[in-house]
């Protein structure tokens, strides 16, 4: 029996993922959570074989929640299912602590692939992330923002999509402050000027919806 839980806040893209399952798996279980603060509260008290999860929640995005599950259940594996460009965010994930990364344009053969790998403790990345990961090896050359922490990364996002740094602050629980400084590092490892032109930068790198 496999033990499976999708943590997505949108409710249509959860009940889709379990069809799929239902459609092609069997000897499952399957639970639900709508945020990364609800998978937290389940996973210390229910034993899951893999944790099926979307990046971009409100509260608690899929970084932090990767990060503070591997404190309270480092075993437990995670499949990141988003729509964001495998080429953007997989690697920061990746090292976070997912154990693999799937766009959700993937094929279904595909997605039942990685949930077998996954699953079983093994690592899943698709045939383009792999082909990426060769070039970045190859030519040494990586986005600027791969330069930047987990956290300026975090800010970033969060100021391209036009929130405050007070609003950052309250959301991440920082200061003011320290968000103010968080903006100038990320300016300038992004040799950008101003805020108009991270969001600029954010865009045209895909890196918010």
């Amino acid at each position: 029996m496999i033990n499976i839980i999708i943590v997505d806040d949108h409710a249509v893209v959860r009940k889709g993922v379990i069809q799929m399952i239902a459609d092609n798996l069997n000897f499952y279980q399957i639970d639900e959570a709508s945020s990364g603060n609800e998978l937290l509260e389940k996973v210390k008290t229910n034993k899951y074989d893999i944790v099926i999860l979307d990046i971009s929640m409100p509260g608690k995005d899929g970084l932090d929640t990767i990060k503070e599950l591997r404190q309270i259940s480092p075993d437990t594996p995670v499949l990141v299912f988003s729509i964001y460009p495998e080429d953007q965010y997989a690697i920061r994930l990746l090292k976070a602590g997912a154990s693999g990364y799937l766009n959700k344009d993937c094929e279904t053969s595909e997605f039942l692939k990685a949930i077998e790998r996954v699953s079983k403790g093994l690592k899943y990345i698709s045939p383009q992330l792999g082909e990426i990961l060769i070039n970045n090896l190859e030519s040494g050359e990586l986005p600027l923002h791969e330069t930047l922490s987990d956290r300026e990364f975090q800010v970033m996002c969060m100021l391209a999509k036009g929130k405050t740094p007070t609003i950052v602050a309250n959301e991440l629980g920082l200061s003011v402050n320290t968000v103010s400084t968080y903006r100038i590092r990320i300016l300038e490892k992004l040799k950008l000027n101003n805020t108009t032109e991270l969001a600029h930068y954010v865009i045209k790198n895909r890196l918010v919806e």
